[in-house]
């Protein structure tokens, strides 16, 4: 089965897909490439991918599916075997009576066709298909965690030996060997590889491995909800932790202390630096493993959910040359990610960028990152000290925790530098108390604050959601925690709602579950307040105002808060104010 080139000429010219000048230079590429005639003309940007794989399914009296949103029966998918699935773009998805539907991109591939008619009594019927649909049907050769972990455990957990405290006991000096030769096993070997790697396929942020009296629970958190994903049985325990101790280069016969360490999982498919926190507790160890994704770009400010206003704030606090800008929130609502994507904006070749981190998340290129390391004495406050030597123009600081960090960093923006960093305060405002509680002088913050950002991180509803409007009974609710004329305000400000409309008027939506999406939700983003630092706030920090008496004036300066911008992002149907509030109220 070939579409010779004199045919696809003849159906492309017309069908008036392509002219004939553009015909004619894609021969003569495809003769100096080596490449096909079609392929030269879709990487040209003659015609889509799709219509050519129409054309040709038409040429050859082929039918054409398009597999993009197909789930397709796990029994169907296992007659063709994954590794030749994948090697040669062909899958099964249907199965009706005695004949089977196979997809395929490359309709000359007639060896394959042959290979699978020899391995199945069915008839075969062939189909065309885009790149697309393939990928999204090889995807589903993942088995279920708990169908792949079943088989694990019920062939080869008995195979486990696993260290009893009596024999630890018995053998001090051969403990560790012991403990290296139970990491070698193969079950657990496969344990923990189809533990990263269902995890990596949910996108999940972090694994927990939590040991109790008679079993050990495996929980994944996912767009920062925290869920059960597994149990395992005790006798894994010791094999799972030594198997995890020695990829991250860790002392095998240290069960007292906690431990730190890093490894790397690398496929073609994936690329994940894994962050490994091991701690003793009363039932043996846990691990916590934090995913962070080598080959991921870095998010753009828009990208995390900053929009109009407060993005063309923090955007000019970007453009000054010095002083600082502070990002605040609890752990896990996403600080370190804004901090990065703010330097990826700030890293040209004109600008020095250095940073000292506990931990390096991730690494950026032309960018000096430092360790912090406590056991050598390379703290926040002694790791700032030495960037003000390396003729820095950009300072970022992970985290200011102390009074030495917080008066270094001051005097870093004073001498003329910006300075990046974060806070552990529930709203913008409240960085300004927490720091002269740190015994920052009130004039110098003055000085150099330049700007404050508040964040948390709420789920992304899933496109299929679900449309309501709200009720008398939910607008009593609302106004627990916050002013809900106010938020009508501004949703009207924003054109999400008319004049006349009030609360009751508009759409909201709330997390629609579908096999596709149990959750209902896929993804984060932020929700946001950035307080810039004015003359009026400058005059406030000087007078030692609370942080309330802030947040008012700067919300009569057009400050949005965070339950206000999360209002908007639900009327536009991006999150649920029951997300919202979630996080708000956490």
């Amino acid at each position: 089965m070939r579409v010779e080139p004199q045919q696809l000429k003849a159906f492309l010219l017309d069908a008036e897909l392509v002219t004939k000048n553009e015909f004619d230079k894609a021969v003569k590429k495809a003769k100096k490439t080596g490449q096909k005639i079609g392929d030269v003309l879709v990487s040209e940007g003659n015609i889509k991918s799709e219509d050519l794989i129409k054309l040709e399914a038409y040429i050859l009296g082929i039918p054409f599916v398009n597999l993009e949103k197909e789930i397709v029966d796990l029994q169907v998918l296992k007659i063709i075997p994954e590794p030749i699935a994948k090697n040669h773009n062909i899958v099964a998805f249907r199965k009706k009576g005695n004949s089977l539907e196979i997809a395929m991109l490359d309709p000359e591939d007639l060896r394959t066709i042959e290979f699978i008619k020899k391995t199945t009594p069915l008839r075969i019927l062939p189909r065309l298909t885009t790149p697309e649909s393939i990928k999204n049907v090889l995807k589903q050769y993942q088995k279920s965690l708990e169908a792949e972990f079943g088989d694990i455990i019920k062939k080869e957990v008995g195979g486990i030996k696993s260290i009893k405290e009596g024999e630890k006991k018995k053998l001090p000096g051969k403990e560790k060997q012991e403990l290296k030769k139970v990491a070698q096993e193969i079950p657990i070997i496969r344990i923990v590889d189809t533990l990263l790697k269902h995890a990596i396929l949910q996108r999940t942020s972090d694994i927990h491995i939590e040991p109790s009296e008679k079993d050990v629970i495996v929980r994944y958190r996912i767009d920062g909800i925290l869920r059960d994903a597994m149990t395992l049985p005790k006798a894994a325990a010791s094999g799972i932790v030594a198997r995890i101790k020695v990829l991250s280069n860790l002392k095998l016969d240290e069960h007292r202390l906690p431990q730190d360490g890093r490894f790397k999982v690398e496929t073609e498919a994936y690329k994940y630096s894994i962050r490994v926190s091991i701690l003793p507790i009363f039932d043996g160890e846990k691990i916590v493993m934090r995913l962070l994704a080598e080959t991921s770009k870095a998010l753009t400010l828009e990208g995390l959910g900053l929009r109009g206003d407060a993005l063309e704030k923090v955007e000019d606090g970007l453009r000054r040359p010095v002083g600082m800008i502070l990002i605040t929130g609890p752990t896990g609502s996403g600080k370190t990610t804004t901090l990065y994507a703010m330097m990826e904006i700030l890293n040209t070749p004109g600008i020095n960028i250095s940073t000292v981190e506990d931990p390096i998340e991730y690494r950026m290129p032309r960018i000096n990152q430092t360790q912090v390391n406590a056991k050598i004495g390379l703290t926040f406050a002694s790791g700032l000290r030495a960037l003000v030597r390396q003729d820095p123009d950009i300072i970022m600081v992970g985290e200011i925790r102390d009074q030495e960090t917080a008066g270094l960093a001051i005097n870093a923006a004073l001498t003329g530098h910006l300075v990046l960093s974060t806070l552990h305060t529930t709203e913008a405002a409240g960085a300004i108390p927490r720091l002269i509680d740190m015994e920052a002088e009130p004039f110098l913050l003055s000085s150099t604050l330049n700007l404050i950002l508040a964040q948390r991180l709420v789920r992304r509803l899933h496109e299929d959601k679900e449309a309501y409007k709200l009720k008398d009974s939910d607008l009593k609710n609302l106004s627990k925690y916050c002013d809900i004329k106010r938020i009508l305000e501004i949703l009207k400000e924003e054109k999400l709602a008319k004049s006349k409309d009030t609360l009751k008027n508009i759409n909201f939506y709330r997390a629609k579950t579908s096999k596709k999406c149990p959750e209902g939700y896929k993804g984060r983003l932020g929700i946001f307040e950035v307080l810039p630092v004015n003359e009026t706030i400058k005059e406030m920090i000087v007078n030692k105002e609370t942080s309330d008496k802030i947040t008012m004036q700067a919300k009569k300066e057009g400050m949005r808060t965070m339950v206000e911008d999360g209002f908007i992002k639900a009327a536009q149907g991006i999150t649920s104010i029951e997300e919202v509030l979630r996080v708000i109220v956490e």
